[in-house]
């Protein structure tokens, strides 16, 4: 018997198997779904999923939640304390190979974190959107609209 932990909106709530069965669970549409639970009805829609960390966004009778699902490896995994938040700071975007800036979607003083878009490179017909690799503070941008780059050139300094 697997007993789930649910975190919506820093909330704990679990779930052990006899209280998920005792959900009157209907699909009602793509991603929609109603459910009752002591005698209380909700509207619950799958806004937004992401499988690799185990997160939702959900809609419960018109307001948003996020969600958090840990099964029993997770529970034993941070009961253990193996969970570390781990920081990666970056000095510099770099370019990944020769092209053409097209656009600059950052500014000087800017906080990013890993995946802020930063930068689109035109290079072989394509638009790649070069993407912060970590987190930092932007203290210079090396290129313009425009600007040829070669392959490793500094084109973001960060703080």
């Amino acid at each position: 018997m697997v007993n789930y932990d649910i975190t919506i909106d820093k909330e704990k709530i679990v779930l052990n198997p006899e209280d998920s069965t005792s959900l009157d669970l209907v699909a009602i549409g793509n991603r929609q779904f109603h459910v009752l639970r002591h005698n209380r009805s909700y509207t619950i829609k799958i806004l937004n999923t992401d499988f690799a960390k185990k997160t939702m966004t959900i809609e419960v009778n018109g307001n948003a939640y996020e969600m958090v699902l840990a099964d029993e490896y997770d529970q034993m995994v941070r009961k253990m304390g193996l969970l570390t938040a781990q920081v990666h700071k970056i000095n510099s975007i770099k370019a990944p190979m020769p092209g053409l800036i097209i656009d600059i979607m950052a500014t000087i003083g800017q906080k990013v974190e890993a995946g802020t878009p930063l930068i689109v490179l035109s290079a072989m017909k394509m638009e790649n959107i070069i993407t912060s690799g970590g987190e930092g503070v932007i203290k210079s941008i090396n290129v313009e609209v425009n600007d040829t780059v070669d392959k490793g050139q500094l084109i973001i300094e960060m703080e």
